[in-house]
């Protein structure tokens, strides 16, 4: 036969066996000091009792005229069992200063002597004893008849013990019922809350509770990812390390709300949103964040629990493929164009016109030499020789001219290693994109360049300037065409209005800051002042004295 070894029980099991018992235990130590207390009690008021009876029969003339009788017994025994039924003594007894006596319940023990103690009696004392007589034990008092100071007869009224204790048996039997009406009501009410204790743990043991909680904490330290849990009333109820690393948030946050963070409006509206939000990006100081929030409920809202995924890598290489991708587009054109003016100078050959061949293709090579000396002369810093080289050619494409003005000029190895080349590609590329964007259609549709260092407070700095011809910047809109979502033109499949977010974010985060202005002959002129020095951070990685680290930042 196999023995099956029971396992653990739940936690919720364990409690209601545990109150179970409690209550068990309180009830049966209450109802034994009920029993101690009440027989003491009891036994205090039969004591009480029967010297109270004593005494009114051993006062009463009646009593005392009855002694000085022939025969006393006559008189005293109907008198004894009249006051026996009004008082509910067990015994009276009225007996001669010998201890002979006069009056018993029994009426064969009249005559016989007293059983008990009756010195004290004798001496004109009042006194009680126990003492087991013919009735059996019985609580008993005895007094002296006295006839001026002579003791002319005594009294004694008592009461059996069993009838003591057949009282308390009542009181207690009563006092059972009530615990017992106390435990079952208590076993109910523990077992209602437990079962609601156990589904909410599920029927787990405190075991496997914390088990699961260790794993909770792994979990949460483990993952990369930012997760964050909010209560009903949008305040911090949990957040994982790469939550903090990604908000850029320290210290103690469990409990504060989400608008106390400090975080950019846009990202604090979208986690203080009712509704869900999926795969939306967001901008932080130094980050470009993915969050996506779904509410947590269960027939009312209870939080919401929001993932944040860091996408600012992912999003620098995005540009940097779209501008590959413009890099290819404008190579097949020029292929394109390339063939075309190849056909027309074999044609010319072969019209036997070989001068105005050569001629013509004199021009067009000297015409992209020019194009690249200008750019090479002005920008040697071979990566944004490189983009203005590739920008030229999409502007081109789309009827837009490219210029890279006259004041332009920035050195190779020039610029620190914090100044890295993918973040000049995504100031430059947007603003460049962005200005041919709002030039093209435009009449004389150009884009003009600048880049140069200049030195401003004794720090030196790279300025980039990049102006349009068209419609310019309502300066109402002056401020929110650096947010995210900004535009004035319809999306597409990819969103707009990040561009000028990301230069502004990426600006910010070197310690630099991004305007925009009126150009001269119209359209918009946007300006990009970057710190050649090193700059100081300050805690969350943002440069000390820019506006993200001041708190401005909310808007990039």
């Amino acid at each position: 036969m196999r023995l099956s070894v029971p396992g653990p029980r739940s936690l919720a099991g364990q409690l209601f066996a545990m109150q179970a018992v409690l209550i068990a235990v309180v009830v049966a130590g209450y109802a034994l000091f009920s029993y101690v207390s009440d027989r003491s009690q009891a036994e205090e008021a039969a004591t009480r009792q029967a010297r109270a009876v004593a005494r009114s029969v051993a006062d009463s003339p009646s009593v005392l005229a009855a002694t000085r009788t022939a025969d006393p017994s006559a008189e005293l025994q109907p008198y004894a069992l009249k006051v026996m039924r009004d008082t509910e003594v067990d015994f009276i007894t009225i007996m001669d200063p010998r201890g002979i006596r006069w009056t018993h319940p029994d009426p064969r023990q009249i005559g016989q002597t007293f059983q008990g103690h009756t010195e004290q009696a004798l001496r004109g004392e009042t006194f009680t004893e126990t003492y087991t007589g013919t009735l059996g034990p019985s609580v008993r008092a005895v007094t002296p008849i006295q006839d001026g100071p002579r003791v002319v007869g005594l009294v004694s009224a008592g009461i059996r013990v069993e009838e003591i204790t057949q009282r308390v048996q009542d009181q207690l039997t009563a006092l059972l019922g009530v615990a017992a009406g106390a435990l079952v009501l208590g076993a109910v009410g523990t077992y209602v809350i437990n079962a609601r204790l156990r589904r909410h743990t599920h029927g787990m043991n405190a075991a496997e509770l914390s088990r699961m909680h260790d794993y909770h904490q792994a979990a949460l330290h483990a993952v990369r990812e930012g997760l964050l849990m909010l209560d009903g009333q949008y305040r911090v109820a949990l957040i994982n390390d790469g939550g903090r690393e990604l908000l850029g948030v320290a210290g103690d946050v469990v409990g504060r709300s989400v608008a106390e963070l400090g975080l950019p409006a846009p990202l604090t509206g979208a986690l203080l949103a009712s509704e869900p939000r999926v795969d939306e990006v967001h901008l932080t100081a130094s980050r470009v964040l993915v969050i996506n929030t779904s509410p947590v409920s269960g027939g009312e809202r209870r939080g919401t629990v929001v993932t944040l995924r860091d996408v600012t890598e992912l999003q620098s290489l995005m540009g940097e493929l779209d501008s590959e991708r413009g890099f290819t587009q404008a190579l097949r054109s020029q292929a394109h164009e390339a063939a075309n003016r190849l056909h027309t100078v074999v044609s010319l050959i072969e019209l036997g016109r070989a001068e105005e061949a050569v001629e013509f293709a004199t021009a067009e090579l000297e015409l992209a030499q020019a194009l690249t000396d200008q750019v090479v002369a002005a920008v040697t810093e071979p990566v944004l020789a490189a983009l203005l080289l590739g920008k030229t050619a999409q502007a081109n494409e789309r009827g837009v001219e490219l210029m890279v003005s006259e004041e332009s000029s920035l050195d190779d190895g020039l610029l620190p290693e914090s100044l890295p080349a993918r973040d000049l590609v995504t100031i430059l590329g947007n603003l460049i994109d962005n200005a041919v964007d709002a030039a093209q259609g435009s009449v004389r549709a150009r884009v003009t360049v600048a880049a140069y260092t200049r030195t401003c407070d004794d720090t030196p700095e790279l300025v980039l300037r990049v102006s349009d011809t068209g419609p310019g910047v309502d300066p109402e809109h002056a401020e929110a065409v650096f947010q995210r979502g900004f535009s004035t033109k319809p999306a597409g499949p990819g969103g707009r209005g990040l561009g000028l977010a990301l230069v502004r974010q990426t600006s910010q985060r070197h310690g630099g800051s991004l305007t925009v202005a009126e150009a001269d002959g119209g359209g918009a002129e946007f300006e990009v002042r970057l710190p050649l020095r090193e700059p100081e951070t300050v805690a969350g990685g943002v440069p000390s004295g820019t506006p993200a680290a001041r708190g401005a930042g909310g808007d990039a």
